[in-house]
């Protein structure tokens, strides 16, 4: 049996034409008989697409087609079964809801990032290049943590995302004098959440380019104890993308 092909990406760019847009992909990912869900915004896209190779693969050629989302990052993992009942697509106020001024991605420079090679190799030797200790902040919520995160991350006890900052606020004497590396599934959260605390005094402040997929993807699981819960059927990745459940006959 072929694999589906799953997909996650997201791009922060000005869409004027949020409405069409979101019609424009749906029309393409029914004609290439994707399932999933396709989130639009005034600020970008956020995609959850699985498929077949072909249809995958048509499907993103045509979207990066738009010079606006040329440069996505489509981070991949394979399973035997569909992990989505459906296809839908949403116009939101935001891609992924924040509701900070300070966390928009398209009034402030993009926050800096760590690549998930060099995060690796800090997690390893037990600080930073500047030999500063490393925080792990994990920005999702405790439904998701619950089946992994890295060792000794800083979690929090938050139902949605819109309670992140609140719930860090205890903790922000304490991360002083670290380097503290925000992170979440794939990287849509933690972009918003570091240029938050950026923005809002934090200046030690790092995210984790990709996410925990991307980290994945291109490291493994060194660091990192269980696995990455996903919002579909397969529940959650293990570090070598393989899904917790993948019923073929699902």
């Amino acid at each position: 049996m072929p694999m589906i092909v799953n997909t996650a990406a997201y791009h922060f760019v000005p869409v004027a034409d949020a409405d069409a847009l979101a019609a424009r992909l749906l029309e393409r990912a029914q004609a290439h008989a994707l399932r999933g869900t396709v989130l639009v915004a005034d600020e970008g896209i956020n995609l959850f697409l699985a498929g077949s190779r072909d249809g995958i693969d048509g499907f993103y050629a045509e979207l990066k087609a738009d010079a606006r989302f040329a440069a996505m990052r489509v981070k991949y993992s394979y399973s035997r079964m569909q992990p989505f009942a459906r296809l839908k697509a949403k116009v939101k106020q935001e891609i992924i809801s924040f509701r900070r001024d300070d966390g928009q991605p398209l009034d402030y420079p993009r926050a800096p990032s760590v690549e998930p090679a060099t995060l690796a190799r800090w997690l390893r030797q037990g600080h930073d290049d500047d030999g500063r200790r490393v925080v792990m902040l994990d920005t999702r919520n405790a439904q998701e943590f619950a089946h992994g995160t890295f060792a000794g991350a800083l979690t929090l006890p938050i139902a949605r995302f819109t309670d992140l900052p609140a719930a860090l606020e205890p903790h922000r004497a304490a991360l002083a004098d670290a380097t503290v590396v925000s992170f979440c599934t794939g990287g849509i959260r933690c972009e918003k959440a570091a240029l938050w605390m950026r923005n809002d005094g934090m200046d030690n402040v790092l995210q984790l380019e990709g996410g925990i997929l991307g980290y994945f993807e291109e490291v493994g699981g060194e660091g990192y104890d269980g696995r990455c819960f996903v919002f579909d059927e397969r529940v959650a990745l293990d570090p070598q993308l393989q899904p917790l459940v993948d019923d073929a006959a699902a």
